[in-house]
């Protein structure tokens, strides 16, 4: 008997016997959208990403996005319910840009059976709280049937798990595109939309594009690499991480605005990745330093203070010029750099700094990047222990000139500027 209590008791805290949440969309009397947890109101904090999920708690946060079907899925799903973490689970759709074709019938009716069988598999994970069909399918597409088959793969989740509701993601929000679905997709729950600087846009616009439906801002975050001004060679010009914390902040502030017909949201990106640069959209840097953005997302998430805050760039100078004035440097030419940095807690301050080659692997939609290495040799020894440098221009070519502030506590700034040398 007291092996058989002892049994049980390992399932209970693994949460294998768990029971499936139901997830419902209610509407309220003055005609607002409320999303519903085993009958409890729920309002999404969420992350795009799948590491750091204990920083995520700790932070306030509540939900984390997926893309599609890994080997650490299950793994996810798993750490994510025992942290009281729910998952917003991305089934992954075909797209055009990518050769997925929508008047290949066999393609297109292999691509529903799969998810059928993912459905299946997962929809009774207690960590599953809505699923996410498609991201971006709209992005650089021509074929309108790809709404008509996300109708099949909507109807197909209700068929096959009534207790979640469906929610398909797209780039930006766009008039023709809302029409388009309204039309050809009506069995759709809820409208994400991927959205990047100013958002304040964002309610009005939902409602004036005849979208009747409650909506979920599924990617968030910095002023984008198309959104930003360029150099003349071409080169975007980056938001240091100071201006992108109030990017965000501004960002969450209009997302928290619409009580009406907004769920909630999912930050991008609660990870670390290549995209354009190594800093454009992470929360994280590869080495787990956090920047002054994850400080806002916890008075937004938790209401309460960070613990410690992370420093800020205050003055980020190349050659006495800052990062959108088209700075070109002849070979071997000596030139001075400067940062001017801001520690509210008085934490000691240390330095990185690197000349980074321009991205030649620039892709869109998110694709894998490979990362351009950093030059060696450039600075002299001592540099983390100065806030100002002397380096000798690189060969020709597009440069970038990356500067990181640590505070010791877990925290770092960073900022970039693009030079050209020619």
């Amino acid at each position: 008997m007291k092996s058989l209590m002892l049994f049980f008791f390992v399932l209970s805290v693994l949460g294998l016997h768990a029971q499936a949440s139901k997830v419902e969309i209610v509407t309220l009397a003055d005609g607002s959208f409320q999303l519903l947890r085993n009958g409890e109101p729920y309002y999404i904090k969420g992350a795009g990403g799948t590491v750091k999920l204990e920083e995520l708690k700790r932070y306030g946060g509540n939900s984390i996005r997926t893309w599609g079907i890994s080997d650490e899925t299950d793994k996810i799903l798993d750490e994510a319910h025992k942290l009281g973490l729910t998952v917003c689970f991305g089934i992954w759709m075909g797209q055009e840009r990518q050769g997925f074709d929508y008047t290949n019938e066999a393609a297109v009716k292999g691509q529903l059976e799969e998810f059928r069988r993912i459905v299946r598999k997962y929809k009774d994970h207690p960590a599953i709280l809505l699923w996410g069909v498609g991201n971006e399918m709209d992005l650089d597409y021509s074929n309108f049937e790809v709404w008509k088959h996300l109708e099949d793969i909507c109807k197909m989740v209700k068929e096959e798990d009534p207790n979640h509701p469906t929610m398909a993601v797209t780039a930006g929000l766009d008039v023709a595109e809302v029409k388009l679905i309204n039309r050809y997709t009506p069995s759709l729950d809820i409208l994400g939309v991927n959205t990047y600087g100013d958002i304040s846009y964002l309610p009005g616009a939902v409602q004036v594009y005849g979208w009747r439906k409650p909506y979920i801002v599924a990617e968030w975050g910095p002023y984008g690499y198309w959104e930003v001004q360029k150099t003349t060679w071409g080169a975007s010009i980056e938001e240091t991480s100071t201006q992108k914390a109030e990017t965000y902040r501004k960002s969450m502030e209009a997302i928290m605005s619409d009580t009406k017909h907004c769920l909630g949201s999912y930050v991008f990106l609660w990870g670390n990745k290549q995209e354009h640069t190594a800093t454009w959209f992470n929360l994280f840097l590869e080495s787990g330093e956090q920047t002054s953005v994850m400080d806002v997302l916890i008075r937004g998430w938790s209401g309460k203070e960070p613990q410690n805050r992370a420093p800020s760039i205050d003055t980020f100078l190349l050659d006495g010029r800052v990062a959108n004035q088209n700075i070109v440097f002849a070979p071997g030419q000596l030139v001075s750099a400067l940062v001017q940095s801001t520690d509210l807690d008085k934490d000691k301050l240390t330095y990185i700094w690197q000349v980074v080659p321009e991205s030649t692997d620039k892709k869109s939609g998110g694709d894998a990047e490979i990362a351009p290495k950093p030059l060696r040799g450039v600075f002299n020894r001592g540099t983390r222990r100065s806030s100002s440098v002397q380096f000798e221009a690189p060969k020709a070519g597009q440069y970038r000139l990356f500067i990181y502030v640590f505070d010791g506590n877990n925290n770092v700034a960073t900022a970039n500027i693009p030079f050209l040398v020619q």
